[in-house]
């Protein structure tokens, strides 16, 4: 089952006596253990019926112990595992209770939270937990799939996103899904139902700059604005601890990478160039325009300085000048990567 539908079943009422959350997405693994916490039993249920235990505090041991006891004037009693990738041998030792899992206690809700990494779905333990409760794993998504994502979690939420304000925060917040969706709520909170968010928005309440960013930069670079680029680059300089040059490189690496995608196809229609390039379609007129600057010797070039830049910023060679000085030789030599040729 997905997500969606384990979630569905639960606002439902539909239990299952053993969930196995685990994989490298901890945000899929939160969610429902939190609505399990939330919503199975209320408030004087809870005091009674509701157990949490940490992974390195406990065994399976008594956690199947636990787990056989019958609820306390409730239909069930809640059981979650928190951290239990930190059960020593764990997946072993839910081979060694394969008597539980096989014939589970019904009026148990059982979770287990197995956060970045998980068991051998294989495995006889796995096959039996899967036939009589849940087995999800919480994958992690690509970062070329997370302004998508954000557009969907918001439109969930009775919003709307423009692609240039997903973007924005899928630069700046990177693939970490519960620190996207903490800093979308606070722009919820100030947002009418239906309403749209905007890069000027994210701004005023986040604290991301919608004229000063990474996003701007590579679009300043790829139009060849040198006024423009260099103004970025200068207010990068000046704000180091929120612009790191460790975190501009890798993004302008994958830039150019589309950008020679984009000279390497023989179908440049917008469908073809946006799926390509992982992009929403609304970005094609952008790369397009880019690539026309930067034929495919001119980007081969720019990868020279982008390892050369990346080195100095490491410390590589006898180098003394500050990351925001590389940053603005690197930003010259890209912007004049043809002529230095």
């Amino acid at each position: 089952m997905n997500f969606k539908s384990i979630l569905k079943d639960l606002q439902n009422k539909i239990y299952h006596p053993v969930y196995l959350l685990m994989g490298e997405e901890p945000y899929y693994i939160d969610a429902l253990s939190g609505y399990i916490e939330k919503n199975v039993l209320d408030g004087s249920e809870q005091e009674f019926n509701q157990t949490i235990l940490y992974g390195k505090d406990t065994n399976l041991k008594t956690i199947i112990s636990t787990a056989r006891r019958y609820p306390m004037m409730a239909s069930h009693q809640v059981i979650i595992v928190r951290e239990a990738q930190n059960i020593e041998l764990f997946e072993d030792q839910l081979n060694e209770h394969l008597d539980y899992f096989e014939n589970p206690q019904k009026t148990t809700i059982l979770v287990f939270c197995y956060k970045y990494k998980k068991i051998d779905a294989r495995r006889k333990a796995a096959k039996t937990i899967a036939k009589n409760g849940i087995v999800y794993e919480s994958k992690k998504i690509y970062d070329n799939k997370i302004p998508g994502w954000i557009s969907d979690y918001v439109r969930g939420k009775g919003f709307s996103t423009e692609p240039v304000a997903a973007q924005l925060l899928a630069d700046y917040l990177g693939n970490d899904l519960s620190k996207i969706v903490n800093e979308t709520e606070k722009l919820f909170i100030i947002l009418k139902k239906g309403e749209k968010i905007t890069p000027a928005i994210i701004e005023e309440s986040i604290g991301i700059s919608k004229d000063y960013n990474i996003f701007e930069f590579q679009k300043a670079l790829g139009e060849k604005n040198h006024t423009r680029a260099f103004r970025i680059a200068f207010y990068f300089e000046s704000n180091p601890k929120g612009h790191p040059v460790v975190f501009i490189l890798p993004m302008l690496y994958k830039y150019f990478v589309r950008l020679l995608i984009y000279n390497s196809l023989n179908n440049k229609s917008e469908r073809n160039v946006a799926s390509a390039l992982s992009i929403n379609p609304y970005f094609v007129r952008e790369y397009k325009n880019a690539a026309s600057n930067y034929p495919p010797a001119s980007i081969i070039r720019i990868f020279s300085h982008l390892r050369e830049y990346d080195l100095k910023s490491k410390g590589v060679g006898n180098v003394s000048a500050s990351h925001g000085e590389l940053l603005k030789e690197l930003t010259y030599k890209i912007l004049h990567t043809h002529e230095l040729s």
